[in-house]
C-alpha cells in the first residue's frame, strides 16, 4: 500500500521509501525511516498529505507520498 492511499487517523509503518537519493535522505534527516511509524492527520483534494512520525507534523506533496509504501499497524 502507499501512502497516498492511507486513511485520515490510522497509523502506518514504513516499508520502503523508493524516491531520489537526496529526497529520501531528506526524510530520514526528518526521522522518516523504514520501520517508522507514521500516522496521516490530513489529506488535501489534490494530494497532499499532513503526517505525523515521531512526534512532529510535517506536509509531503502527493509526488512523495505515491512513493512511500506502508504497511497498516496491527492491533491498534
Amino acid at each position: 500500500m502507499k501512502l497516498i492511499d492511507g486513511i485520515m487517523g490510522d497509523t502506518y509503518h514504513v516499508e520502503v521509501i523508493d524516491l531520489p537519493v537526496q529526497t529520501e535522505r531528506r526524510l530520514q534527516a526528518l526521522g522518516m525511516t523504514e520501520g517508522t511509524s507514521v500516522t496521516v492527520m490530513n489529506k488535501k483534494k489534490r494530494g497532499a498529505m499532513v503526517i505525523k512520525v515521531r512526534g512532529t507534523r510535517f506536509a509531503v506533496g502527493k509526488h512523495i507520498a505515491e512513493h512511500i509504501h506502508i504497511e497498516e499497524v496491527q492491533g491498534r
